[in-house]
């Protein structure tokens, strides 16, 4: 009966070792271990990671063979009588110090990288990253010896929404099935990073040490790039410092999300980095300093059709998350037949409230050009059966927001 017993538990241990080697290296080729990452950061916190993994994994083995060795030294076959005795002081200050000592061993670590993670001295360029519901704005402030450098990127999810709610193995991820769109007919497929590619990637040099100040304008976000290392949750009202340094030769694209339960579009608000050399970077960031200096375009729309157009990509990626793809409503109110969107005697109202909020609605004054709002504008007052016939010009929106 002994013999037996200890072959059986022989063999649970033996098991429990394989299946965590057969776990390990599951683990390695599926990608299901914490990201290495690119940044010395993240190269940083990938090592402690693992330290205390090994701490861990050690400390469960080692319960898990005293308890085998009770219940097999102490089992009630071999000693009918329970032992009698109160304590132990030997094994009192055993289960006391070392405990202690593992703790110290792992603060001191922790503590050095995250002291490192929240030094930001020494920056070359300073992003303020600002959260929105459903999308995020960077805003470039100093680069060297430049200030003031008034570049200011809204970033949103590129795919449209129809296309994000079509099943994923339209994407080929998944050989079975073919996924329809809301007309029945065959959808498109798709990238496999259909729900992290924005139509505005933030731009970063490498080599150079990069500061972020994070911030919300509505709701509590999360800025998170696993590459990197780190994320830093985006509070209302309060600024937050995190920092990055990308190694020359690891130019390329990263993508992250939001990692705070942000509301209904949360699933929706990636963030894609573009990282190049820093001779790229100055190029692309004075070209961009050029368009902010320049003034904003009031080129009048030719026709009503040309505003629709340009007004339906708008609405699509800024809109239709909150007031549905068909203006049927949601979070927003419904657009589709309402009779504030049809009577053009609310014309000016609309307009004001695109520019300025109202409520749970944010300001687009600093998220969209005047020609940019006048578009989506017009595309609301005459889409899914309207038919208001307004046609809203730049200049108008341009007149609201306190231009001549």
């Amino acid at each position: 009966m002994r013999s037996r017993f200890l072959r059986t538990t022989i063999g649970l241990v033996s098991l429990v070792f394989a299946a965590t080697a057969a776990a390990e290296d599951w683990s390695t080729r599926s990608n299901l271990n914490l990201r290495p990452g690119v940044t010395e950061i993240s190269q940083d916190i990938y090592d402690l990671h693992t330290f205390v993994l090994w701490i861990v994994t050690v400390i469960g083995l080692l319960v898990l063979g005293l308890m085998l060795y009770s219940m097999i030294r102490h089992r009630r076959s071999r000693h009918p009588e329970p032992a009698k005795f109160h304590e132990h002081m030997a094994l009192e200050v055993f289960w006391t110090v070392v405990p202690f000592l593992i703790l110290i061993a792992m603060a001191i670590p922790a503590t050095a990288v995250m002291i490192k993670m929240d030094n930001t001295a020494d920056s070359a360029l300073t992003v303020r990253v600002t959260g929105h519901r459903w999308k995020w704005e960077y805003e470039y402030l100093t680069y060297g010896q430049q200030g003031n450098l008034g570049v200011d990127i809204m970033s949103s999810i590129a795919t449209p929404l129809d296309e994000r709610e079509t099943p994923v193995f339209a994407s080929g991820l998944f050989p079975y099935g073919t996924a329809k769109d809301r007309a029945g007919q065959p959808a498109p497929p798709k990238d496999h990073n259909y729900n992290l590619t924005v139509d505005h990637p933030l731009v970063l040099p490498s080599g150079q040490k990069i500061r972020f100040l994070i911030t919300s304008a509505d709701v509590i976000h999360s800025f998170w790039v696993p590459d990197f290392g780190g994320k830093q949750d985006a509070i209302p009202g309060y600024v937050h410092a995190k920092w990055t340094k990308i190694p020359p030769g690891k130019e390329g694209t990263y993508y992250g999300q939001c990692t705070e339960l942000c509301g209904k579009g949360h699933a929706f608000m990636p963030i894609e980095v573009k990282v190049v050399s820093q001779q790229e970077f100055k190029t692309w960031l004075d070209d961009k300093v050029k368009e902010a200096k320049a003034a904003p375009d009031l080129t009048p729309f030719a026709s009503l059709d040309e505003a629709m157009k340009a007004g339906e990509k708008v609405f699509t990626a800024n809109c239709a998350v909150c007031h549905g793809a068909q203006g049927q409503g949601g979070i927003g109110v419904p657009m589709a037949g309402a009779e504030f969107f049809t009577d053009s005697s609310h014309k000016a109202d609309h307009i004001k409230i695109v520019i300025h909020g109202l409520n749970a609605m944010p300001s687009f004054k600093s998220q969209l050009s005047p020609k940019e709002i006048a578009a989506v504008i017009t595309y609301e007052r005459n889409a899914w059966g309207n038919n208001s016939g307004d046609l809203i010009q730049p200049a108008d929106v341009n007149k609201d927001e306190g231009g001549e």
